[in-house]
């Protein structure tokens, strides 16, 4: 009871081949099992890269290496284990063998991740031993043993599972760190207000009730969008109509008109497969983006591009640097510019924008425009 273990010593005690990682893939140390495995020397290996510029894994192929890249930005991102199997085809040249590479994340007392520990786990041994293993009658036992169609149709299987259960636990922390974030502010806000007017006698109390009516109009307004990622992110699609996409755009502007002026290219007949109540979200939070930036207009343009149909959305602010249109789709990521003209903006439109795009089989972008910003909308045609 309370003794001491020596961790060095148990790490270098382990039969199977493992190694430490940094968070950013970098070799920290390895076991001997690790050592007699490849044949290689200690002190050609740490301090190296696994991946990357001369990689200490360099037999892995470009789609193996892809693999186990995604795999450690995963653990290294949400903290959680995984696991890898890595193919004939992995390697390069291709490997008779089958390996599994298994990813468990060393947490710091915050709950960061520090370093990743990677243990390599040959499957193909078990089976080769088998076959070589000597029969009843003194023999080799034969038949198919080794990997076969089976084997590798099972373990793509296997990687499918755990993404799609990695992408799931993601989305989750990812929206109640969203949820918490955005929400934070309004609240601290409504806070300040009530000490204020509690501490101070002579408090305007008019003034406090409007200043709290404006904060719980933007609590209501980030509680909706919270809500309507919610829903894209755990229910199916609601059932999908046949919209016209220029006779959407001219209802949403006659409904709610920008306070710009407006230019519309509309081509009749291009219709498409979703939920008009969605498409109507999309083109709202799209009206909502420009009218922030805009100058002085806002054009509408409708077209279809087989197998697209395709809607536009542009203004003549200052754009949108190419850097950034990636980035302007993430949650909570804004602008200083955004920021600076809408304080009030929960930076979730555009993010749900292109969730409802990508929930129909469509993709919502940033093009190259000179003058100003250019979304573009492309949904399939229907058929």
């Amino acid at each position: 009871m309370g003794a001491s273990v020596d961790y060095q010593a148990a790490f270098e005690a382990l039969p199977c081949p493992c190694m430490v990682l940094t968070r950013g893939q970098v070799v920290l140390a390895v076991n001997d099992a690790y050592l007699r495995m490849t044949g290689q020397d200690r002190t050609e290996v740490i301090g190296r890269a696994l991946l990357g510029e001369a990689p200490v894994l360099a037999d892995l192929s470009a789609s193996g290496a892809a693999k186990v890249r995604a795999s450690l930005e995963r653990v290294a991102g949400v903290g959680v284990g995984d696991v890898v199997p890595l193919l004939r085809d992995d390697w390069d040249p291709p490997d008779q063998r089958h390996w599994r590479l298994t990813q468990a994340p060393v947490l710091d007392p915050s709950g960061d991740v520090k370093e990743i520990v990677v243990v390599f786990g040959e499957v193909s041994g078990p089976l080769e031993s088998r076959r070589a293993a000597p029969g009843p009658t003194g023999g080799r036992v034969s038949g198919p043993l080794k990997p076969n169609a089976l084997l590798h149709q099972a373990y793509r299987q296997e990687q499918q599972k755990v993404s799609m259960l990695h992408e799931t636990i993601e989305h989750q922390q990812r929206f109640v760190f969203d949820a918490a974030h955005d929400l934070r502010n309004p609240i601290a806000g409504l806070l300040t207000e009530l000490e204020e007017a509690l501490s101070d006698p002579g408090a305007d109390l008019r003034r406090t009730l409007h200043s709290l009516h404006r904060d719980a109009e933007r609590l209501n307004d980030i509680v909706g969008d919270l809500l309507a990622l919610a829903r894209l992110y755990t229910a199916p699609p609601p059932g999908a109509d046949l919209v016209d996409l220029a006779r959407l755009v001219v209802e949403e502007l006659d409904a709610h008109p920008p306070s710009a002026s407006v230019l519309t290219r509309l081509e009749e007949n291009v219709v498409v497969r979703a939920s008009r109540v969605r498409l109507a979200r999309l083109l709202s939070n799209l009206v909502a983006n420009a009218e922030r930036h805009t100058t002085s207009r806002i054009e509408f343009v409708v077209a279809a591009a087989p197998p697209y149909a395709v809607l536009e959305v542009l203004d003549d602010g200052p754009g949108i640097p190419p850097e950034e249109r990636e980035r302007i789709f993430h949650r909570l990521y804004r602008e200083e510019q955004a920021r600076s003209l809408d304080a009030g903006g929960s930076g979730f439109g555009l993010p749900i924008a292109r969730e409802i795009a990508h929930a129909y089989g469509g993709d919502l972008f940033v093009a190259d425009h000179q003058g100003g910003a250019r979304f573009v909308l492309r949904l399939p045609l229907a058929t």
